[in-house]
């Protein structure tokens, strides 16, 4: 469900009072940072004081969260990073980081400059794509990393592209092939066909990525969906993994695994450190390895998380 405008206002005034009387930050850059006009941002910092979200501090649940973004960025040396208050009453993987992700996706997407989006997939995602309002953004183009049916042709539920098309109408460019195959080989004639070639290329020069971080055990989405089978993911355990991103296996250190099924990976190669803007959206107990190897293997170089999650992968340093 989304939040009633007013409650979005005061977020948006809890932010700049916090970027303005915490921060020390400028209201030219608050502007800058928040996405809208200089007055707009003076306007912001003076409803936080109206409405008494500050008095010796910010009474407002996001200047704990933005405390902790300020943390997670100086500690990874993260280009982006948005907290979310944790509901400590749901176990959800998705609540809160999916309607951060779609306010991510919407301000990338109200840009008038023709952008790349590069997206993974997966219910996290899926669920961020569903609270992006329809719009007309036909000068984008959207890109998947990551193939969506297996072996035996079925199909993802969590497919993200083909929606986000839909509600945006920029042109979209899928990935045609299985996610794993059965050899190295097969793999490397898939991804020489110039398609597929002209695709990669594509998604290596998005400017934004937006990938979620799947885990490595019984619950992992790669099994879940038909994609690995027992064995393979028993191997990949062997082999050290504690989670993958758009397939991609690694380890705590967040090094991309050799051998498993990361050798019959058609997925978009991920870079290591990351070049471009690629943030990862994930949250929860069971996920804090893996996106603690995510940050410091330099996989991504931008989270959004909830408060609970933060806070975990801050103690674990």
């Amino acid at each position: 469900m989304k939040k009633p405008r007013s409650t979005d206002r005061l977020d948006d005034a809890a932010r700049a009072g916090w970027l303005y009387y915490v921060a020390g930050i400028t209201q030219d850059e608050i502007a800058r940072r928040l996405n809208v006009s200089r007055p707009t941002a003076q306007r912001l910092v003076s409803l936080a004081l109206s409405e008494k979200l500050i008095t010796f501090r910010l009474d407002h649940p996001v200047a704990a969260c933005m405390e902790l973004a300020a943390k997670l960025t100086e500690r990874f040396g993260l280009r982006y990073c948005d907290v979310t208050p944790a509901d400590a009453e749901s176990d959800s993987e998705v609540v809160g980081i999916a309607e951060a992700a779609a306010a991510f996706l919407e301000q990338k997407l109200a840009t008038p400059e023709p952008t790349v989006i590069a997206v993974g997939t997966g219910r996290t995602l899926r669920a961020a794509v569903e609270q992006v309002p329809r719009m007309t953004r036909r000068q984008h183009k959207l890109v998947s990393l990551v193939g969506h049916i297996s072996m035996e042709g079925a199909g993802s539920f969590y497919d993200v592209l083909a929606r986000l098309s839909d509600l945006t109408q920029a042109p979209h460019f899928p990935m045609p092939l299985p996610v794993v195959v059965p050899s190295p080989e097969e793999r490397d004639q898939l991804i020489r066909l110039e398609p597929v070639r002209r695709l990669r290329d594509l998604a290596e020069a998005a400017e934004v990525t937006l990938v979620g971080v799947g885990r490595m055990d019984e619950s992992a989405q790669l099994r879940m969906d038909g994609f690995i089978s027992d064995a393979e993911l028993s191997e990949m355990h062997r082999l050290g993994a504690v989670g993958e991103i758009v397939g991609w296996s690694f380890d705590t250190s967040g090094r991309i695994l050799s051998g498993g099924i990361n050798e019959r990976l058609t997925s978009v190669p991920l870079e290591a450190p990351a070049q471009r803007t690629v943030v990862a959206v994930a949250q929860g107990p069971a996920k804090v390895l893996a996106i603690r190897g995510a940050l410091v293997g330099r996989l991504v170089n931008g989270l959004i998380t909830n408060e609970t999650t933060a806070r975990s992968l801050l103690d674990l340093g």
